[in-house]
C-alpha cells in the first residue's frame, strides 16, 4: 500500500472543533513569539529642558540606544527645543542657583554673571575632556537614524522659525504623535 502522505497516529483520528481551535491558538502564539524576537526594540525620549547640562542626557541616550539597535525618537518640547536650534544650541547656559551639585553656594550663585562663569567652566571641562559637542551628538545621532521631533505647539508659542533648526529635524509634530510613539515604544523616558 503506497500513499503520498505519511501516516501518523493523528491522521487516523478526527480532531474536534475545540481541539483544532486550541492548535490554531498555540500556533499563533508560537508565531507571535518568533515575530516579537525579530522586532526592533524602540525607545521614546521626551526632552523638556534646554540648559547645557540637560542637553546631553537625551542626546547621549539616543545615540547609545541607536548604537545598540534601537529605533529611537526624541520629542523636544518647550526649552528642550533649544537643543535642536542651530544658534541657541551653541549658547546653552548652566544655572548655578539651586543646583546642589555645584560647588558654588546659592548666596554667591545668585550674584549677577555667575551663570555665565559656571557655564564657561563647564564648557572648558567639556573641551578639556574632548567630550562631543551638542552639534556633534546631533549629527552622529541623525546619521544613526535617530528621529528628532520638534513640538509644533512650542515652535508656534516661542515664535521659532523652522528654518533655524538643524537639517534632518522633523518639525510639525504634535502631542498626539508623541503619545502614539510612546505607546508603541518598549522604553519611555522623560528628561
Amino acid at each position: 500500500m503506497s500513499t503520498d502522505t505519511p501516516q501518523t497516529p493523528e491522521s487516523d483520528e478526527r480532531l474536534t472543533h475545540e481541539e483544532l481551535e486550541e492548535r490554531v491558538v498555540a500556533l499563533e502564539d508560537r508565531v507571535a513569539d518568533v515575530e516579537s524576537r525579530d522586532k526592533q526594540p524602540k525607545i521614546s525620549i521626551i526632552a523638556t529642558k534646554g540648559t547645557l547640562d540637560m542637553a546631553y542626557p537625551p542626546l547621549i541616550l539616543a545615540s547609545t540606544a541607536a548604537a545598540f539597535g534601537y529605533e529611537v525618537t526624541v520629542f523636544h518640547t518647550f526649552w528642550g527645543l533649544d537643543i535642536l536650534h542651530k544658534e541657541k544650541s551653541k549658547n546653552l547656559k548652566l544655572s548655578s542657583v539651586g543646583n546642589p551639585n555645584m560647588s558654588v553656594p546659592n548666596a554667591i550663585a545668585a550674584f549677577p554673571g555667575m551663570d555665565r562663569i559656571v557655564t564657561k567652566m563647564m564648557e572648558k571641562q567639556i573641551a578639556d575632556n574632548d567630550t562631543a559637542t551638542i552639534e556633534e551628538l546631533l549629527d552622529t545621532s541623525l546619521d544613526m537614524g535617530v528621529e528628532f521631533q520638534a513640538c509644533q505647539m512650542t515652535i508656534d508659542l516661542m515664535g521659532y522659525d523652522e528654518d533655524n533648526f538643524y537639517d534632518g529635524i522633523t518639525v510639525g509634530v504634535g502631542a498626539a504623535t508623541a503619545i502614539r510613539d510612546m505607546a508603541e515604544s518598549d522604553i519611555q523616558l522623560l528628561i
